[in-house]
């Protein structure tokens, strides 16, 4: 599969899934606070490098992906790169639109038990500053309300490629890995142009 194909096929994924959180947010009134971004600072936050193919490729086409592996290589911080605390955004991310599926589904989606009953994934501070909210949300998805699932998400990720999806690495180890993917393909593929 061309890299251009698997990056569109990541990016529907994540519409489709955008899509759902936001009927969610629409029917449960729940929301992150204007700059908070604080489950962006976990240092041990991990992640797929399939997730990251549309932000390396986005890299790769406005060159910067050198750059962006050079300082993926030396950083020793496990906090995300594409993280930006100074941003007056709502989110602090300074790639929001190629963030990777965990930062999509933290919040606003469920997991399911073992018992097979939907179990919302949220923050501490939606449970006690929306709590009202969050007991509605959590009553509504016991009564069916649609909710994006966790792992069907990752199954469908896996379904792209079961290769770049399979394991998973720190959030900065995938985005570098995801760039050497790019990086190889167009090394691969230019040579076989100017072969030609």
């Amino acid at each position: 599969m061309r890299l251009e194909e698997l990056s569109e096929q990541v990016q529907d994924l994540f519409s489709r899934l955008d899509e759902s959180i936001s009927q969610f947010q629409s029917a449960t009134t729940l929301h992150c606070g204007w700059g908070c971004g604080k489950c962006c600072f976990k240092p041990d936050i991990e992640a797929t490098p399939l997730e990251f193919i549309p932000f390396a490729l986005h890299l790769y086409k406005s060159g910067r992906a050198d750059e962006w592996y050079e300082k993926l290589r030396s950083t020793q911080d496990p906090v995300c790169m594409i993280l930006n605390p100074t941003s007056d955004a709502q989110g602090l991310c300074s790639e929001y639109k190629h963030r990777g599926l965990i930062c999509r589904l933290f919040g606003y989606s469920a997991r399911t038990n073992k018992y097979g009953k939907k179990e919302m994934v949220t923050c501490s501070i939606i449970k006690t500053e929306q709590a009202d909210a969050y007991q509605r949300a959590e009553a509504a998805i016991d009564n069916e309300l649609a909710v994006p699932v966790m792992n069907q998400y990752y199954l469908q990720l896996t379904s792209i490629d079961p290769e770049l999806a399979r394991d998973f690495y720190p959030i900065n180890v995938a985005i570098r890995k995801a760039l050497e993917t790019v990086l190889q393909y167009y090394t691969y593929h230019d040579q076989e142009d100017t072969d030609r």
